[in-house]
């Protein structure tokens, strides 16, 4: 079993109250779910929420950056973007952050 970083297990006990949140070790980061749907992930220890087009305009109208990654030389984008910092030590502002991604994540299974 995978040790999870003291970042991912300070984020699980902030969402204590949110749900039935865990996190799973994948691809050198972490991903985060409330129940079977994964509203967030976590790499270098920074936390990056699920957005789709009917909430990004929520994170980028605060300047937040998008996670991407390097495939190929090539830089790719993914619906995932930080958290305002003010977030990570503020639970109410967690959960709002939280909540945003997870109704993202739920309207993503609807179109499968």
């Amino acid at each position: 079993m995978t040790k999870q970083s003291d970042f991912v297990l300070y984020l699980l006990d902030l969402l204590h109250d949110f749900g039935s949140v865990k996190a799973k070790a994948m691809f050198g980061g972490y991903g985060i779910y409330r129940g079977e749907h994964i509203f967030a992930i976590v790499v270098d220890d920074i936390l990056y929420i699920k957005a789709d087009v009917e909430s990004r305009t929520l994170f980028e109208g605060k300047g937040l950056s998008r996670f991407s990654y390097i495939k190929k030389g090539k830089e790719c984008f993914m619906s995932y973007y930080m958290v305002p910092e003010e977030a990570i030590e503020n639970r109410d502002e967690l959960y709002y952050w939280a909540e945003k991604g997870y109704e993202a994540a739920l309207r993503a299974e609807k179109t499968t």
